[in-house]
């Protein structure tokens, strides 16, 4: 029996080869099904009843001096992003990594990979009214691929073609079908009004905020001082299934706040409604307070999912200081864990030894599975032998601030790299330069332990001198690279991928403003990342991670410090949040507050 103009057998034959697309869809994950069936109301983490009203206010510590946070230049304001400019699609904060409809109705992936295509939703609107076009799709792409931060610009520049499809659907095509994140982030683009700015007014730092579709608009704006959010009554995505339980709050603001103790002593007095704390000793003595006694002020723990990724002392290994990956090693064996943890914090961190730490994805405690070695085979010497068998630990000390078998090793190194003692001065021996860095900070919170890790690389005749810096400098310097060691936390997820490129690719180590703070240049590292992108299978995924977190470890990039197993956020009794905590913890925009 004849089908049209195929046959059964050559029509199979054609779905087989690709020449099929999918249908399109209104959801999307990265391996496995999404959660939600298309029918949903509402995410599982939110209170879709939670009242529309009141108003919250956030701290902020440092300045602004810019309101768009997608170019390079100046220190963004807080929240436009967040409540501003939309995506394409929302992401499901209870998935390692799922997209539903949003600002797009469907998407549809191309069986051979190749092209994604997105069908706007036909109500979408910028906050002036005007429908979101196909056009304000490629003119907002266009944009972030040539002007954009740095992450932006590398994952579209996958991107062979951008164009419109019919109406109202725009179709992305690429050459590489093995990076099979990117379709999602895509999905995750920024869209903006295309007829509210131009290539110049994009690509330059003003106070100007770009016209979005989001659920709030820009109200007020005092210039590195505060911001204000309204929430738009005519807000176009109100009912649908992403977004109902969330953007409650009438009016959102963000107060700026110079110093981390001026910043608390506004919370403690009701000036901010509520905070992420991430002080451990505050978290443990600073709330002995009346209205946290009288129950005014409620202390929250949030469980959270994700990982908790990596907070360290991060080497610019640009500088000829951390060129030797002997003389870091020996610098990581000198960061004194135990103390600091004990003296400093209350004994509340635990020590961080991966880069995807707390999670399933960390490569500590197993060896390499057949898979990973297959990866790292083209790269010998890349992943030091015990970490390849998922043996090594992180120096332990006995907690005294001067462990002497630990000093005892780091000489050892110091001296296989080349290092001499002189005059009780580390210095190289072949050049005389001394080792001798600066750690540059942006809070006067980071100086106690900065200062203690200075303090015990001075037996040893290294000399580490602490600068703290106000945030627009702070800020100016890191996209410059233009420091010794710094302080940083990249934040992880159940789903790492192209963000990846834009810490550790050798294609950034150079390019302003990426977060490659550590100026990684590495073959392993970006075939890793390759092999991440290119996973079809969840197990082949995390094999891919694992390896990926091996050779990091394994070039002695930074001195990992350690992570809270929790959330803790103190919070005003006035603000209500659902019963329900998703996999990436607690989320602000799904609180409310009772009407007066």
């Amino acid at each position: 029996m004849a089908l049209g103009k195929y046959s059964l057998c050559a029509l199979l034959m054609l779905v087989a080869s690709g020449g099929v697309d999918a249908a399109p869809a209104r959801s999307i994950a990265l391996h496995g099904k999404p959660l939600y069936a298309d029918d949903f109301k509402a995410f599982a983490y939110t209170n879709p009843s939670a009242p529309k009203a009141g108003k919250l206010t956030l701290g902020v510590l440092g300045s602004y001096e810019n309101v768009n946070p997608l170019i390079v230049g100046g220190t963004p304001a807080s929240g436009i992003r967040e409540f501003v400019v939309e995506a394409l699609m929302a992401r499901s904060l209870d998935e390692p990594f799922t997209l539903y409809g949003l600002l797009a109705e469907t998407i549809d992936v191309a069986d051979d990979r190749k092209s994604v295509t997105f069908a706007l939703n036909p109500a979408a609107r910028f906050s002036d009214g005007t429908p979101v076009t196909a056009e304000d799709v490629i003119t907002s792409f266009e944009l972030l691929k040539a002007k954009g931060r740095p992450n932006h610009r590398t994952y579209f520049a996958k991107v062979t073609k951008a164009e419109k499809v019919g109406d109202r659907s725009v179709r992305f095509s690429f050459e590489d079908a093995t990076d099979r994140e990117l379709p999602l982030i895509l999905g995750l683009m920024p869209v903006f009004a295309a007829h509210a700015t131009t290539a110049e007014k994009f690509a330059s730092a003003s106070m100007t905020p770009l016209l979005g579709s989001g659920p709030y608009t820009v109200d007020k704006i005092d210039a590195g001082r505060s911001i204000i959010y309204r929430r738009d009554p005519n807000y176009w995505g109100k009912d649908l299934p992403v977004n109902r339980g969330r953007f409650n709050f009438d009016e959102i603001r963000f107060d700026y706040y110079r110093d981390a103790s001026s910043m608390f002593e506004a919370f403690k007095a009701g000036n901010i409604d509520l905070r992420l704390e991430e002080d451990p000793g505050r978290w443990a003595t600073g709330y002995n307070i009346p209205s946290v006694r009288d129950g005014r002020i409620i202390k929250a723990e949030f469980d959270i999912g994700l990982p908790a990724g990596m907070t360290a002392l991060v080497f610019n290994t640009r500088r000829s200081v951390f060129a030797d990956p002997l003389v870091r090693r020996a610098l990581i064996m000198l960061f004194d864990f135990e103390w600091c943890n004990r003296t400093l914090y209350n004994g509340l961190y635990s020590r961080t030894e991966s880069y995807f730490e707390r999670s399933y994805l960390a490569s500590t405690g197993h060896p390499a599975d057949a898979y990973e070695r297959k990866l790292l085979e083209p790269f010998p010497g890349a992943v030091r032998p015990e970490i390849l068998e998922g043996t090594y630990r992180f120096p332990q000390s006995d907690g005294s601030g001067q462990d002497r078998p630990n000093q005892k090793k780091a000489f050892a190194l110091l001296k296989e790299a080349g290092m001499v003692l002189k005059s009780g001065r580390m210095v190289n021996g072949k050049t005389g330069e001394p080792l001798a860095f600066e750690i540059l900070a942006n809070s006067n919170a980071q100086e106690a332990l900065l200062l203690s890790y200075a303090r015990s690389l001075a037996p040893l005749g290294i000399q580490a001198r602490v600068r703290v810096v106000d945030s627009a400098q702070y800020q100016a310097r890191l996209i410059d690279y233009d420091y010794d060691m710094i302080q940083n936390t990249w934040q992880s997820s159940l789903s790492p991928g192209n963000e990846q490129l834009f810490r550790w690719s050798a294609k950034t180590a150079d390019a302003k403003g990426s977060f490659n703070y550590a100026g990684v240049k590495n073959p392993a590292a970006d075939a890793m990342i390759g092999a991440m992108l290119a996973a079809e299978s969840e197990q082949d995924f995390v094999s891919s991670v694992r390896a990926l977190d091996r050779v990091l470890l394994s070039g002695d990039y930074v001195v990992p410090l350690f992570y809270t197993p929790r959330q803790w956020v103190p919070y005003w009794a006035r603000l209500k949040h659902p019963e329900k905590t998703p996999l990436f913890g607690y989320a602000v925009d799904t609180w409310w507050t009772e009407p007066r």
